[in-house]
């Protein structure tokens, strides 16, 4: 399996999302909630946060039509990392060793998930050795499963 642009994008859009974030919360003031608001809404760090999450929403639908949802998921845990990353680079926040050895956790996970092989389609194992039963309830499952994907089950 290929890795693709659009897999990376989504981390790297959600950090960006946060960076701006960050930036239009340091511009709001402690005003009333009706002043607060306007602020929000006037600030050209919040606009690019909307902007950058409208963005990621539609690459991230393309992503999860690409991949398993258990696949998928994990890439977005490369936040967590880019956010501590850009938090020392662009906020001159502090890094502490335990935040180093999460962030290498985490990669080491989103790596070790992205790698797990998956059993093919119609390899069951056991179910292929005469375990009828068991070959039957994977069939089974499969159908149904199917039906959910291509929107032909009976609760469409």
């Amino acid at each position: 399996m290929a890795m693709r642009f659009s897999w990376l994008a989504v981390p790297v859009l959600n950090t960006l999302f946060q960076f701006f974030i960050k930036l239009g919360a340091e511009q709001m003031n402690n005003g009333s909630a009706e002043s607060w608001l306007w602020h929000a809404l006037s600030s050209y760090w919040i606009l690019a946060a909307i902007l950058v999450e409208v963005v990621t929403f539609f690459i991230w639908m393309n992503v999860l039509a690409e991949l398993d949802l258990s696949r998928a998921f994990p890439l977005s845990g490369i936040s967590y990392v880019l956010i501590i990353a850009t938090g020392w680079f662009v906020f001159d926040e502090k890094v502490v060793a335990l935040q180093l050895i999460g962030s290498g956790l985490i990669l080491a996970g989103v790596w070790l998930i992205a790698g797990a092989n998956v059993e093919p389609k119609g390899d069951h194992g056991d179910a292929e050795e005469g375990h009828g039963e068991t070959k039957r309830n994977h069939s089974e499952w499969d159908a149904k499963r199917d039906e959910l994907r291509t929107g032909t089950g009976k609760d469409r």
